[in-house]
Formats: C-alpha cells, sequence, structure tokens
C-alpha cells in the first residue's frame, strides 16, 4: 500500500488554497481549484491514488457530486475501470435510488441509477462489485455516509470511502461503515 512522503503531502498541501469566512464567517473554505491547476500538486496525488488502489482489485470508483468527479473520474481512468457520479437529487434521467442525509438545517438527499454498479449491484462474476467512493473533503460527513449506503443499497459493497483532505476535529468519519482513508487530514 502506498504511503506519501512528507515532502509529496507538502506539495498538495502547499495547493490547496485557504479562503477565509467562505461560505459565512468563521469557516476557512479548503479551496480544491489550485490543487486541480498545480500539475505537479495534482499528479503527486494521482499517482499516490493510483499506487494505492491498484491492488484492490475494484469494479467501481463512485465519485461524489461535484468535486468527486473530478478525483474519481481520473483515477477510474488510471484504473481501467467504470466511473459512477453520486449525484443531488433530480440529476440523474434513468430510474435512481436515493438516500436522504441531515444538513445544519434540514435535509438533503443523493442518488444514483439503480444499475450503476450491475444488475443488483452484482459484477460479471456474480459477486457484489466492489467500489471505491471518494470525495475531496470530509468534515461532517453527512454526504459520505448518504453515497456509502447508497452503494450497499443497490447490492455493491463500498470497499473503502477516500478523501483527499479530513477535518478531523468534525468526526465525520465516524458511522461511515466501510474503512474510511484520507490522504491529509486537518486537526
Amino acid at each position: 500500500m502506498s504511503t506519501l512522503s512528507i515532502k509529496e503531502k507538502e506539495i498538495i498541501l502547499e495547493s490547496i488554497r485557504d479562503i477565509p469566512d467562505f461560505p459565512k464567517p468563521g469557516i476557512i473554505f479548503k479551496d480544491i481549484t489550485t490543487l486541480l491547476g498545480n500539475p505537479k500538486a495534482f499528479s503527486t496525488l494521482m499517482e499516490h491514488l493510483t499506487s494505492r488502489y491498484l491492488g484492490y482489485e475494484l469494479d467501481y470508483i463512485a465519485g461524489i457530486d461535484a468535486r468527486g468527479f473530478i478525483f474519481g473520474a481520473v483515477l477510474a481512468d488510471r484504473l481501467g475501470i467504470g466511473f459512477v457520479p453520486v449525484r443531488k437529487k433530480g440529476k440523474l434521467p434513468y430510474t435512481t435510488v436515493a438516500e436522504k442525509y441531515s444538513l445544519e438545517y434540514g435535509f438533503d438527499e443523493v442518488e444514483i441509477h439503480i444499475d450503476a454498479f450491475g444488475e443488483n449491484g452484482l459484477c460479471h462474476t456474480g459477486a457484489p462489485s466492489k467500489v471505491l467512493l471518494i470525495d475531496d473533503l470530509i468534515a461532517t460527513g453527512g454526504t459520505a455516509k448518504a453515497a456509502a449506503t447508497l452503494i450497499d443499497k443497490v447490492g455493491a459493497h463500498c470497499v473503502e470511502a477516500c478523501f483527499i483532505l479530513e477535518l478531523g476535529f468534525l468526526n465525520g468519519k465516524e458511522g461511515i461503515k466501510a474503512p474510511v482513508y484520507s490522504v491529509l487530514e486537518i486537526d
């Protein structure tokens, strides 16, 4: 299993811009657009993720709307497997399965196509499809928990949830049934 060196972690972390008071006062937003625009940092990250997940024998990568699409699609391409978008409710055109999750003031939902990971979630061998869930950041974890639940709900198996950045002080990974891997963690 691949691990990042201190220098590689610095390359990635230094490429993420802090935006104070966004989206509201007191919040420091972690802007990954600067990571995406930095070829050295992005390549370092994607080489690490490719190395880490090569031996997992995954069938699919599921990326959470919208930044998880970027990392997930690139990683799926590098691993030669399928990519599945986990979308916000109402964005997918075919029959879907949805999962609600709590927000600070209310609820939201994410959904996937019912056949996103094969019929009944089964891969070509008849076993549950092995899926890696990926997103850019985990904070409180509501969206990630809902997405991991969706994967299992359609008969596939979420083998791990991967995040580029974890805000550890928010304990967002608690309650995610799959193992969680964060490339970088901020406490």
